[in-house]
């Protein structure tokens, strides 16, 4: 469905007219969406059906200041109604547990409303295509928050790769280790995470494990032919995944592996991301982000900082302060956000697109959950190779 010009606006002033679905009252990721929006000072906040309940979503809406008439029980209402108001919202972001992003992002897009949504897409395989079909068919903008490509390091690393610096391609070692599911847990965060009914199918590989895959890609501009999984779950009656063991075959010739674990004491959001080529090897980690570590082959080992010596445009464009001035997680995702903005407010004047816009896409979820499915059907036949969909 078209985006309706005579609703939606054409003027290039004001903030872009956001919405929310999902990140009422103890919420962190609706807290998180928010800030980002927020850092660069593009979006504006004005409607939201926050949480599951009326009365929750009443009580979420006017604890950040929502209009009573902006604030639904329910994000059906809120798309039909926003889709036929003058000054609705022009993006939704939709921050729920993953059962509910299909049936939500499907009712913003077909009234033409541009969705940005957490990550992974869906969470099952057959709604992740069922979506990709519906953001294909929309001229609504689909973003997804995979938010750490958005580091200006791993933009760096990404340009480097691409420029033939660490010559083709050999390795890729990919980890994201926590340590908060150790024990069992039943407070909200943890309590919907565990529920496949919720979650999907993938514990640990669905929350972190398709951020880690993602940026494996992302950062080797490689896609993931082939996986053999093994996947477990270490605390008893645990219904879904807490710890994975995964080796991947790349396009090229390219092998990989990824580690994925929420059961590791001592690591509280260890991602971690190693390329190793013919000519030489990076390496990066999310609790150091602003250092991106290059060892030409027979050369001495060099630090690249952000916005220092040795950093690239990709970087710079992503950076906003000072060398010196530590940059993270928020501005990590708000640049995703910003990235977004850029898109959206191009749509909304009726421009084309700049082809260095860069965020996350609808097929960039569909492969995560392909990830997730490949996993889960590798470990159920003790790690045996399968293969992933190609484009």
């Amino acid at each position: 469905m078209a985006i309706e010009g005579d609703n939606r606006g054409k003027s290039d002033a004001g903030r872009i007219r956001l919405g929310m679905v999902g990140g009422g009252n103890d919420a962190f990721i609706g807290g998180v969406h928010r800030i980002a929006s927020r850092i660069d000072d593009r979006y504006e906040l004005v409607a939201g059906a926050l949480s599951s309940t009326p009365e929750r979503c009443r009580e979420s809406g006017k604890a950040i200041g929502l209009s009573e008439d902006r604030i639904y029980d329910d994000f059906k209402s809120m798309a039909i109604r926003e889709a036929k108001l003058k000054k609705g919202i022009e993006v939704v972001s939709i921050v729920t547990p993953n059962h509910v992003h299909f049936q939500a992002a499907k009712e913003f897009l077909k009234r033409g409303i541009h969705v940005i949504c957490d990550k992974p897409l869906t969470s099952t395989l057959s709604d992740a295509k069922k979506l990709h079909k519906a953001a294909e068919e929309s001229d609504a903008l689909f973003i997804l928050t995979h938010n750490y490509t958005g580091y200006p390091m791993v933009r760096q690393a990404r340009e480097m790769i691409a420029g033939g610096e660490l010559g083709k391609l050999r390795v890729v070692q990919v980890e994201y280790a926590q340590d908060w599911l150790t024990e069992e847990q039943t407070f909200k965060q943890a309590a919907w995470r565990t529920d496949p009914e919720r979650s999907g199918v993938g514990g640990c590989t669905g929350d972190i494990g398709t951020h880690a895959f993602n940026l494996a890609c992302f950062v080797s501009g490689l896609a993931v032919e082939s996986l053999a999984a093994d996947i477990q779950s270490f605390v008893k009656g645990r219904a879904v995944d807490d710890n994975a063991h995964v080796m991947m075959r790349f396009e090229g010739g390219a092998k990989g592996m990824l580690w994925a674990s929420q059961v590791a004491p001592g690591n509280e959001n260890a991602l971690r991301i190693r390329v190793y080529g013919e000519k030489g090897g990076l390496e990066w980690a999310q609790e150091d982000p602003n250092y991106l570590w290059f060892a030409p082959l027979e050369q001495p080992k060099r630090l690249i900082t952000r916005n220092g010596a040795g950093a690239g445009e990709a970087a710079a464009r992503m950076s906003r302060i000072p060398p010196g001035h530590p940059e993270g997680y928020l501005e990590g995702f708000a640049n995703i956000y910003s990235e977004a903005a850029k898109a959206i407010m191009a749509k909304r004047n009726g421009q084309t697109v700049s082809d260095d816009v860069m965020y996350p896409t609808v097929t960039d979820g569909l492969r995560g959950v392909q990830f997730i499915d490949a996993c889960v059907r590798s470990s159920s036949k003790n790690a045996a190779w399968v293969k992933l969909p190609s484009d």
